[in-house]
């Protein structure tokens, strides 16, 4: 089975988006520098940030958001996001009327099963899942088994935490990665169990 992944763009004092849900300056480090990093030529980085990401993304399976992340990007418009084969997505509610029901979406009730879902659809690959609520939430449960942030230098003050609503402690390894990109730190840590 895949790795389980809590990634996301963060701000210095651990915010994923400010108290209005946007993400401010948090992704300006994928139009920084020459290289593109996808098909669309429209997100472009520098070279050690493409080398980092681009062999990240190539390993994704599955992505794991929230019903509020699948609303915010309307699904994406049933195309899962950087290419992944599918995204689950955590929610007590349906999906949305007039959703194409063959979209690689799969609408599951709770992180424990959204978690067992996207191992069993990602085989070896991994699964990434969305920093925030539902982020915070697989992390409590024991589930993550690693932490990757590109920490952007910004201070939000306030705003929704790349950990969620957690508020137990969670020991994390020494950083496996420490890579300077333009306008980001790219970080990675191993879940300590």
């Amino acid at each position: 089975m895949g790795k389980v992944v809590l990634y996301g763009s963060v701000s210095v004092d651990g915010f994923v988006a400010d108290e209005n849900d946007q993400p401010g300056p948090l992704f300006d480090w994928l139009s920084s520098g020459d290289v593109p990093l996808d098909e669309s030529g429209v997100v472009r980085v520098s070279q050690t940030s493409y080398d980092h990401t681009r062999a990240y993304w190539d390993r994704i399976g599955v992505t794991i958001c929230g019903r509020h992340v699948f609303d915010m990007t309307d699904g994406w418009d049933g195309k899962p996001p950087s290419g992944v084969g599918h995204v689950v997505v955590v929610t007590h509610r349906p999906p949305p009327d007039g959703w194409d029901p063959t979209a690689p979406f799969h609408f599951v009730d709770g992180v424990e099963a959204a978690v067992a879902r996207a191992q069993e659809l990602a085989g070896d690959r991994i699964v990434e899942v969305a920093a925030g609520d539902v982020g915070g939430q697989v992390l409590a449960a024991g589930l993550v088994d690693e932490v990757r942030m590109d920490v952007v230098p910004v201070v939000f003050g306030s705003g929704k935490r790349f950990f969620g609503p957690v508020d137990a402690q969670h020991l994390l390894a020494d950083p496996d990665v420490v890579i300077r990109g333009n306008r980001v730190l790219h970080l990675t840590y191993r879940v300590r169990r």
